[in-house]
């Protein structure tokens, strides 16, 4: 068939849906079936996205969220009502932290929206999902006829992929075999033009601080994340010659190991040297930066604006200067190619890598029958870990403590590390493997965050997936312990490591001291299926920061 019969070829809108999200980088699709969905996904399994079907709702939005991270965008779809709205957390969790995910709904037909009977999975009024989501998505829409369908799919993706966050698609069950033309090739959105002469004023106003400055200091964070601006960024560090430190969102931006790279800033909760760096320095310039309590230690960091140069996506702030349609793109590559770089034996760097062989000089040994600890279990994960690994971990004692490794190179560390919706990384462990099949995943998860979604543990090894996962068992809700401990913290003992074959498959592993440890890593490395090891520790065992933490979340809820 040449190529006019085949755009002249009429195909259904569901079918027009997923062409259009394999052209935008979507190869699979997470969801639950429910009886509004189905005739969607009957179309899906015709199509070149394969569909991953999950236990629950959250956790396909959970695994979309972690696919996009991966990939640069997912998607999931569910039933109208009691589907969407049990995935709508963690689509809340996209739109917090800049992820786009396409959020596709099957629904009623286009008849029920207007007779509106009482159908089950409905709420009488058909349109609350629909506004419920427009709450937390950058673009949504409701198909009703195959004429609007394309044009309000192609607009809705659009936005998805130029604002870097969540969109919402109702398909009523009658338009889903609708006939409509098949798609062409998909337009992407192009960078946004900065106004030049804001542009050229921000550059100069920012490069005559940092030329003047004795001792700069780089902040880059998470939107060099989003808008896959590493590459523009690791420019300019190199021709620049600053020192750098990222934030916790914004982790692994660039090589860990990279020369200039001094450490994790999240101020009081920093090590000495990064605080004392970044919070005496004379010129500092963020990047892409959001300064949330986790990224800034409990809002600890003491950051003086008269020295800060701020840029985000759309907008550069000096001082009390304000420049409106500068980009962020466009800022750095503008810096890059006016700055020359500085002798940065003058600079006062000490490499993270560099302090990191220091306190590690001699190689971990273990103490066979020491019972493991929180620090002891930590420190041996950062020999263990793979370079171009996938680091996931749950927020509580797994992020504060894994956002403290120096990790090794090409490894992507993920964590929902604004958000912080406990059980999180159950579904997005499940979404980074499929995104990547081949780098493997290493998931630290405690055992209360894991009892909230640890049933696509068994989608896991339905699809044959392999990651490492360490449970860590203290005994229930440490992060909520440190913050106010009292018995709602506590939860149901389980046997972990036996879910892997009570789900059916995977060595299950006890470990309770660091001889124990060694031998479930040595079946770690020589399994070639998926490892559930559970990790006992104390109930309080947690690391310094998390306790910081803690504190910092009751002073907020008045606890203290």
């Amino acid at each position: 068939m040449n190529d006019i019969n085949i755009m002249n070829e009429e195909i259904s809108v569901a079918a027009y849906l997923l062409i259009r999200l394999k052209q935008i980088g979507v190869d699979h699709l997470f969801g639950v079936p429910g009886d509004f969905v189905m005739g969607f996904f009957n179309e899906a399994l015709k199509s070149e996205l394969k569909y991953i079907g999950t236990c629950n709702e959250l956790n396909a939005a959970y695994a979309a969220d972690a696919y996009a991270r991966i990939r640069g965008v997912g998607a999931f779809a569910t039933t109208f009502g009691v589907g969407e709205l049990s995935a709508i957390n963690g689509v809340a969790g996209s739109f917090a932290e800049r992820v786009p995910v396409v959020v596709i709904t099957g629904s009623p037909s286009t008849t029920n929206f207007r007779t509106r009977p009482l159908l089950h999975h409905t709420l009488g009024d058909y349109q609350i999902p629909l506004k419920m989501f427009e709450k937390i998505t950058v673009a949504s829409t409701q198909l009703v006829d195959a004429a609007t369908a394309p044009a309000e799919i192609d607009r809705v993706l659009l936005e998805c992929l130029k604002h870097q966050l969540p969109v919402y698609i109702s398909i009523p069950s009658d338009v889903v075999m609708m006939q409509c033309a098949r798609p062409g090739a998909f337009n992407f959105p192009t960078h946004p033009q900065s106004d030049p002469e804001a542009l050229s004023e921000a550059i100069k106003e920012a490069f005559y601080m940092l030329d003047n400055a004795l001792n700069p200091v780089v902040i880059g964070d998470v939107e060099l994340v989003r808008y896959k601006l590493q590459n523009d960024f690791e420019r300019f560090i190199n021709k620049s010659g600053f020192p750098y430190v990222t934030m916790m969102l914004g982790k692994t931006v660039i090589s860990e190991h990279h020369p200039q790279f001094i450490g994790l800033f999240e101020g009081d909760r920093s090590r000495e040297y990064v605080r004392n760096r970044v919070e005496s320095a004379d010129c500092i310039l963020k990047l892409g930066a959001l300064m949330t309590d986790f990224n800034t230690g409990g809002f600890t960091a003491n950051l003086d604006h008269s020295k800060m140069i701020s840029a985000n996506i759309g907008y550069v702030k000096i001082k009390h200067h304000y420049y409106e349609n500068v980009h962020l793109h466009d800022f750095i590559n503008g810096l890059t190619e006016k700055l020359t770089c500085r002798d940065t034996s003058r600079l006062d760097i000490i490499s993270a890598a560099d302090t990191y062989t220091e306190s590690h000089s001699a190689p971990f040994k273990a103490d066979n029958l020491n019972p493991l600890t929180i620090q002891r279990f930590f420190d041996r994960m950062s020999t263990f870990i793979e370079p171009n690994s996938m680091v996931i971990a749950e927020t509580g004692v797994s992020l504060f403590s894994a956002s403290e490794m120096l990790m090794p190179e090409g490894v992507t560390f993920i964590g929902q590390t604004f958000y912080g919706s406990i059980g999180y990384t159950v579904g997005a462990t499940l979404g980074a493997c499929i995104a990547a099949p081949t780098r493997r995943a290493v998931l630290f998860i405690g055992d209360g965050a894991f009892q909230v979604t640890c049933q696509d543990l068994s989608t896991m090894i339905r699809n044959n997936l392999k990651p490492i996962i360490f449970l860590l068992n203290n005994d229930g809700y440490t992060i909520e312990r440190v913050i106010c401990d009292h018995p709602y913290n506590d939860i149901q003992p389980w046997h972990y490591h036996q879910l892997a074959a009570v789900f059916g498959g995977g060595p299950g592993i006890n470990v309770h001291t660091e001889g124990e440890l060694e031998e479930a890593l040595r079946i770690a490395n020589t399994s070639n299926n998926l490892v559930f090891i559970e990790i006992h520790t104390g109930k309080m065992d947690c690391p310094e920061s998390l306790r910081s933490a803690g504190k910092s979340m009751a002073k907020i809820n008045k606890l203290i």
